[in-house]
């Protein structure tokens, strides 16, 4: 007997998926994907891809993912799992496996068969510290696994790993033709509902629809044509002047702004956080009341405001909605308070020089980091607190970023809108080599959270959630101020059938024109 047996079907026809399927309603529009017309839709992008490697997952390559490729399982907007290339998926009584039943009748572009073996060579890259990426971490609950038929495979893992967990892994792997392992660089392997035309480096991509792709009556567009813009309103003046159809990966602001001359924006579920992020191995920050303080020293209102146009939500925890740890309560309970702040900031027994005695890194060649930056060095100076901003450009705020050469900064985490312990791929975050913080740990009681989350079943799942929010503000090592859109669509209103992706990557299948 099994503890979970899921078997769904898939939406075979395209008018399902445009009305129905995996959550997504075209901009509120009830036009149907039969409805729609085919063509070539040409998108802006403002940044040049890296490779075509699904497990490099970078934000730059969001627009190509998942049309290029197919998950195993896919998630609604609302983080319900659906069937992909795996058709049926069997979590173990005792969670220490899931067996997979996999689509037979779906060919990588290159003609070879997806099967089981195939399969295979993806998970064995997604498992290699070398090869693996961005996928390698949450691949590091998978003990080993076996082929048990050509389109069945059971996963083990190395301990008992709940339910959530593991349908995040069948979601995060997205299957890779054998052949293409070797020259994901410079070239695709994808089963997905477009195939590589053409790139011109630092110009443009050109996808062309997969004539053999396994979705019935999908893609319903012949072609994506993405060109690079040098800067986002150089795309803002594209799309307004109709030589582009869509914007993807844009701006707030500007997106706000074309909302409001009648272009319609898409936000999806995949919401980035944006995060004070501390340095409590260094001086004043190593004094805990001091770093608590700053629960209520982010004025979240203003910095959404001044820094996102307003798109987005105010967040005193590290979640999106979808994310089942979320916990809306906590907003209010940390609002901006200077009373409370002062309180803390006196109760740290730190002289007013002490707690000035650091300057704020600032991600100089980012327009909304740079103006929320100034918005919380104003809320400081009101508690007493005067510091500088230490404004730097690319590499050298990258260098500092990533090594934990800073006092305090700011930057967006991911992974936030799926099971809670994925937070902990963000360098902030990770419970062991963490670039800022090293090893040992210095903030015990979080890694023990997470490994509470990791290891939560049935009753003990929601105290676990509960345990690891009351943790995080409490070490306050790292504190959230506001969700920001990634992936953000802003597209003509002769476009319909968009696919909100938990991920918010850009999904052209489902996309048509009215």
């Amino acid at each position: 007997m099994t503890k979970l047996k899921t078997t769904r079907r898939l939406f075979m026809t395209a008018a399902t998926v445009s009305v129905v399927g995996l959550g997504q309603l075209g901009f509120g529009s009830s036009a149907w994907a039969a409805d729609l017309k085919g063509g070539t839709l040409r998108v802006a992008i403002t940044n040049d891809m890296t490779n075509y490697d699904p497990q490099q997952f970078s934000t730059v390559n969001f627009f190509l993912i998942k049309n290029l490729y197919d998950s195993l399982i896919e998630y609604s907007a609302e983080g319900e799992a659906m069937p992909s290339l795996a058709t049926e998926w069997t979590i173990a009584e005792d969670n220490t496996s899931v067996s997979l039943k996999l689509r037979d009748d779906v060919t990588f572009h290159s003609g070879t068969p997806f099967d089981a073996n195939a399969l295979t060579a993806t998970l064995e890259k997604a498992a290699d510290p070398e090869r693996g990426k961005n996928v390698y971490s949450t691949m590091s609950i998978v003990k080993d696994w076996t082929v048990d038929g050509d389109h069945a495979l059971t996963i083990s893992f190395i301990r008992p790993i709940p339910e959530r967990q593991i349908t995040d892994l069948l979601q995060f792997l997205l299957p890779i033709d054998p052949a293409a392992m070797d020259s994901l660089e410079t070239m695709e392997g994808g089963t997905g509902a477009f195939m590589l035309g053409e790139r011109q480096v630092g110009q443009s991509v050109t996808l062309v629809r997969n004539p053999n792709y396994w979705r019935a009556d999908q893609p319903i567009l012949d072609e994506l044509q993405f060109t690079i813009f040098s800067e986002d309103a150089a795309a803002a003046s594209a799309l307004e002047s109709g030589s582009v159809d869509l914007i993807y990966g844009g701006q707030s602001r500007s997106a706000v702004r074309l909302r409001n001359s009648g272009f319609n924006v898409l936000q999806g579920p995949g919401k980035l956080v944006q995060v004070f992020r501390i340095n409590s191995t260094k001086a004043p920050f190593d004094n805990k009341q001091y770093r608590q303080a700053f629960n209520y020293l982010m004025n979240r209102a203003a910095i959404l405001k001044v820094g996102y146009a307003g798109l987005g939500e105010v967040t005193a925890l590290p979640w999106a909605p979808a994310n089942p740890a979320f916990d809306a309560s906590y907003t209010e309970k940390y609002a901006y308070n200077i009373d409370k702040a002062k309180e803390l900031l006196a109760a740290s027994g730190l002289s007013a020089e002490e707690m000035s005695n650091w300057k704020l890194l600032v991600n100089g060649s980012d327009e909304a980091s740079t103006a929320i930056s100034q918005v919380v060095q104003g809320s400081l100076k009101d508690a007493g607190i005067d510091i500088e901003l230490d404004v730097r450009q690319g590499a050298e705020f990258i260098d500092a970023l990533l090594t934990g050469g800073f006092h305090a900064v700011f930057g967006g985490v991911g992974n936030v809108q799926k099971f809670p312990s994925r937070v902990a791929t963000n360098s902030i975050y990770r419970t062991a080599k963490n670039p800022v913080f090293g090893d040992p740990h210095p903030h015990p009681a979080y890694v023990e959270a997470i490994a509470k989350v990791d290891s939560s079943f049935g009753e003990d799942v929601q105290p676990a959630y509960d345990n690891l929010n009351a943790v995080l503000v409490d070490e306050a090592f790292a504190i959230p101020t506001n969700s920001y859109e990634t992936g953000l669509i802003v597209a003509s209103p002769k476009l319909d059938g968009f696919t909100l992706d938990i991920d918010n990557l850009f999904v052209g299948r489902t996309v048509g024109f009215k």
